[in-house]
């Protein structure tokens, strides 16, 4: 008894009888259908060095570096992240947006909701990944690797100690408008810091907690709005956040003011 395949060849039913003596089945006995046949895809050796695949971090794409390419900010990872941004509340948010259309539930709290309620009206609510507490009533977020979580603590220059601090698939970001009396205890606490314009004197003092050059204490000050100079562990990185036309007409445009 033959069966018709979707390509109009016939194939039998019944096994071979090669494949009845031996118990395995025929790879043409209905259990898969071969496909079609493509040439092969190779290069020279020559040709290999011209080949670039677009394949970098997982995570938030914060912006572009000084030559043009993606910075990626890892988020979503399974050791505690605390993150300091010394900068305005229009990067924070676009970080939020940006890390909960990668799936990442997003938790605000904040001294002042009013800031953020269009941003969460337009996310539907709290519905749709985002929801914003007051200082010091943020819930245990019950991060997961299927489900992780930012919280962002938008709590003024004196942040209290949070609640619900960082850890396995919850990262935490501090925002603080300019240096405080407890920054340098973040700072030193914190994985990565980010860095937007701020005085002569305040460079000169981040510049000591971080160890920046003498050129990166110079432009500090000089910072147009939209950039942030991220700093880790041994890396040291100025990068441009450059909006899409949807967080344009959401948030405006970059300003380091709020």
């Amino acid at each position: 008894m033959t069966a018709t395949t979707a390509h109009g060849a016939t194939a039998s039913d019944e096994p071979e009888p090669s494949a009845r003596r031996s118990g395995r089945r025929s790879p043409r006995s209905g259990f898969g259908l071969i496909g079609p046949r493509h040439g092969r895809h190779s290069v020279s050796v020559d040709q290999l060095a011209a080949l670039a695949l677009p394949i970098g971090d997982d995570g938030v794409v914060i912006g572009v570096d000084a030559e043009g390419r993606p910075a990626v900010l890892g988020l979503n990872r399974p050791t505690a992240y605390d993150v300091v941004l010394i900068g305005g509340l229009w990067t924070a948010q676009v970080l939020a947006l940006r890390a909960a259309a990668t799936g990442a539930r997003v938790a605000v709290e904040t001294g002042r909701p009013q800031a953020w309620a269009q941003m969460l009206h337009a996310m539907g609510g709290g519905q749709n990944g985002l929801a914003v507490h007051e200082v010091g009533r943020v819930p245990p977020q019950g991060a997961s690797a299927g489900t992780p979580v930012l919280v962002v603590r938008d709590c003024g220059m004196r942040p209290p100690r949070g609640r619900v601090a960082s850890g396995p698939w919850q990262a935490v970001l501090t925002l603080l408008p300019y240096l405080s009396p407890v920054a340098p205890r973040l700072v030193r606490q914190a994985r990565l810091v980010g860095v937007q314009r701020i005085s002569p004197d305040e460079a000169a003092e981040l510049g000591r907690a971080l160890t920046l050059s003498q050129g990166d204490v110079d432009a500090l000050p000089t910072l147009a709005d939209g950039f942030t100079l991220w700093c880790g562990d041994r890396d040291r990185q100025y990068v441009m956040t450059q909006p899409t036309d949807a967080e344009i007409g959401l948030l405006g445009t970059p300003r380091r003011m709020d």
